[in-house]
């Protein structure tokens, strides 16, 4: 028993072993250092040894994998940037670990608030990633990112992405997860249609009525 359990041990390191090497052989300069190999390597045909050799290679991500969140804005005409947040605070509310701040911006002369926020703060160290913010951001202000590498020395500071820190533009949005960009795009064409044509609709019933009160 000891020595066909040890044999048939040694047999599967000498033949893993070997297929490393078979499988490098068959896929000479394909399998490393390029996205055919990597992704050749997280299929189950792989042989041999296929682990990633990070941080030289990285395994792309897909499309839904979530991140830190982070603000989007969008670039008007003139340059300038618009940002979607209207501090409502409804991703701060159903956020399940409590991870975003909000601080709303005040209007100087009357007090009252101001769709923008001032400041908006999230706790990279409590955020669990669960993308409750972006699922119910009414404006699609904010979305979960692609980047995980951020390693730091600094706990506290480095940690708690600030406003700036955490706005990035529509285009990023678009390049990372293309699908979603482009259903939400369409969406938004739909309700801007929607929105033109009972905006026109309400024109045309107020100048019918305006006519019928001056024929009498």
């Amino acid at each position: 028993m000891y020595g066909k359990g040890i044999f048939k041990g040694m047999w599967v390191t000498l033949k893993h072993f070997v297929a490393t090497f078979t499988d490098d052989f068959r896929m000479i300069g394909r399998k490393y250092n390029k996205a055919e190999g990597i992704e050749y390597r997280m299929s189950k045909d792989v042989k041999g040894i296929f682990s990633i050799q990070y941080p030289e290679e990285k395994m792309p991500v897909p499309e839904e994998f979530r991140f830190i969140p982070f603000l989007l804005y969008d670039t008007n005409e003139d340059g300038t940037e618009q940002i979607r947040c209207t501090s409502c605070g409804i991703c701060a509310k159903v956020c399940p670990p409590q991870c975003i701040w909000i601080e709303q911006t005040t209007n100087p002369d009357t007090g009252r608030p101001v769709p923008e926020p001032v400041e908006f703060f999230v706790d990279i160290d409590i955020c669990m990633n669960c993308g409750y913010c972006a699922e119910y951001c009414p404006f699609d202000a904010i979305k979960m990112d692609h980047d995980y590498e951020m390693a730091s020395f600094d706990r506290i500071d480095a940690h708690i992405f600030n406003k700036e820190k955490l706005l990035k533009p529509a285009e990023y949005y678009a390049e990372i997860r293309p699908l979603n960009w482009e259903r939400e795009e369409i969406i938004r064409k739909e309700k801007a249609e929607k929105k033109k044509a009972a905006e026109a609709a309400k024109a045309a019933r107020a100048a019918a009525k305006a006519e019928a009160a001056g024929a009498e």
